[in-house]
């Protein structure tokens, strides 16, 4: 563009240079003496290509100022943006460390409440041990009071072999009275250390939470954009650690039953129906109550689970043993009939693993009750679990999984079957039907159909407690 723009001033001084009439001086070949004048012009065709090039200068210096008015309004509006992205990194500046103030404060707050829970964890557990030594003191002086009687017994023997005629010292009734009322007061220390305990328990359980939460806050990362146009992401609380099961959430204080989040331990998250109680947490298994899922499942679905935590399911035999693989729970199983009347079922157990087909064992006891025979007796050395594509039955001849119908804890065909098929009020009059529908032999019989049946599991200790 200099380039042409010097090309074309020189032709416009050369134009201007020839454009005017100029004088010569000079002698006439002739001779003659007087003076002539001369006039020259530029040329026609150079003055059209200098007009011609005149014309593109002015056609590129318009293009180059248009694309300059261009240029200018997108610096313009790039300007606008870049300035409007200052302002509200300005303001989110702002909010975090607004928000970084509140989470100082709130951190501050958890550890003076955590450090108040661990002096009244201290005191509690001081208490218990108070308690302890006092009981130990209190059985050391039984133990001598005991001695003292049964020498004065013995004395007292040996007086009325020589004297029959007399009564017993009243030594000996005052020092058993003294000893009734030690007892009772040992009853009632260690009803006061249960107690206790059971505070230290919940105790315990709230400090790790406030812990977690503690922790959690202090390690939560700062997010910020890595561009100057996008905006800064909020930053979120931190989960709190998850409960193991559903009593561990009602010793955090939820007490309304419904769909909750566990973490068991050493095992992976997932959702479980929580049955909220008076006493405690129960995880609920299964549920059945209007036959909208069908449990005629093969193996791998027993296994994963089925259906919906608000409807009819079945939580899965590897949910079911990452809670309870280590023992110390209950099962409860809660029945219904069509008449209105219901039955409940608890049974000690422990689930096996997937090498042992998930075998249920139920802790032998002395005697069992009639409701119990359908499952304790059968199951005290292990009953692994059976479909009809995994037959892992106790009868030899028959797959009880496929002859009845659904997956379940098979003995010999013949005692439960709460994953059977669901049969509406009044039942099929054919026998066979009958048998694969939902029954327990020892309450309402093999061919009597159901109306609902809920299984359920918690740790022992809340069996203590009702």
């Amino acid at each position: 563009m200099k380039t042409t723009l010097a090309t074309l001033t020189l032709c416009l001084v050369v134009l201007m240079a020839t454009g005017f009439p100029l004088e010569r001086k000079g002698g006439s070949p002739s001779g003659h003496a007087a003076k002539e004048k001369r006039v020259q012009y530029a040329a026609w065709d150079d003055v059209n290509v200098i007009a011609h090039g005149l014309l593109q200068l002015g056609q590129g210096l318009k293009e180059h100022v248009d694309k300059t008015k261009v240029q200018m309004r997108d610096i313009s509006s790039k300007l606008k943006v870049f300035n409007r992205t200052v302002t509200e990194l300005g303001k989110e500046s702002q909010k975090l460390r607004v928000e970084g103030e509140a989470l100082k404060v709130r951190a501050q707050g958890l550890e003076d409440r955590e450090g108040q829970l661990l002096n009244i964890t201290a005191e509690l557990r001081e208490k218990a041990e108070e308690m302890q030594q006092e009981r130990k003191t209190m059985g050391e002086r039984i133990n001598r009071l005991e001695e003292r009687v049964d020498s004065m017994l013995q004395g007292d023997t040996l007086l009325s072999e020589a004297n029959p005629g007399a009564k017993n010292n009243s030594d000996a009734r005052n020092i058993q009275l003294m000893l009734e009322g030690q007892n009772k007061r040992i009853d009632d220390l260690m009803e006061r250390i249960r107690l206790q305990q059971e505070k230290l328990d919940k105790q315990n359980v709230r400090i790790r939470t406030l812990q977690s939460q503690v922790q959690q806050t202090r390690q939560r990362p700062v997010i910020r954009s890595s561009s100057a146009e996008s905006s800064v992401a909020e930053q979120q609380d931190s989960p709190v650690e998850m409960a193991s099961d559903c009593h561990e959430l009602f010793l955090r204080g939820e007490t309304i039953s419904g769909v909750y989040t566990i973490q068991p331990i050493n095992g992976e998250p997932f959702k479980v129906f929580c049955e909220m109680t008076a006493d405690g947490g129960w995880t609920v298994i299964q549920r059945r109550q209007d036959g909208s899922v069908d449990f005629d499942q093969l193996w791998q679905a027993y296994e994963k689970g089925f259906g919906s935590l608000n409807g009819e399911f079945w939580l899965g035999l590897e949910k079911m043993h990452a809670i309870a693989k280590d023992g110390g729970y209950i099962l409860n199983i809660n029945l219904a009939d069509w008449s209105g009347d219901v039955a409940t079922i608890s049974l000690p157990f422990q689930l096996g693993g997937e090498e042992t087909k998930y075998s249920l064992q139920i802790r032998e006891t002395s005697t069992f009750s009639p409701l119990q025979i359908s499952l304790g007796t059968d199951a005290t050395s292990g009953l692994p679990f059976s479909t009809r594509d995994q037959d892992n039955d106790q009868k030899n001849d028959t797959n009880c999984a496929k002859h009845l119908s659904g997956g379940w804890w098979f003995s010999n065909c013949g005692r439960s079957n709460l994953n059977g098929r669901y049969f509406q009020s009044p039942p099929p009059k054919q026998r066979h039907q009958r048998k694969q529908s939902i029954f327990w032999k020892t309450w309402r019989g093999r061919y009597y159909p159901l109306k609902s049946s809920m299984i359920m599991i918690a740790p022992a200790a809340i069996a203590n407690k009702s």
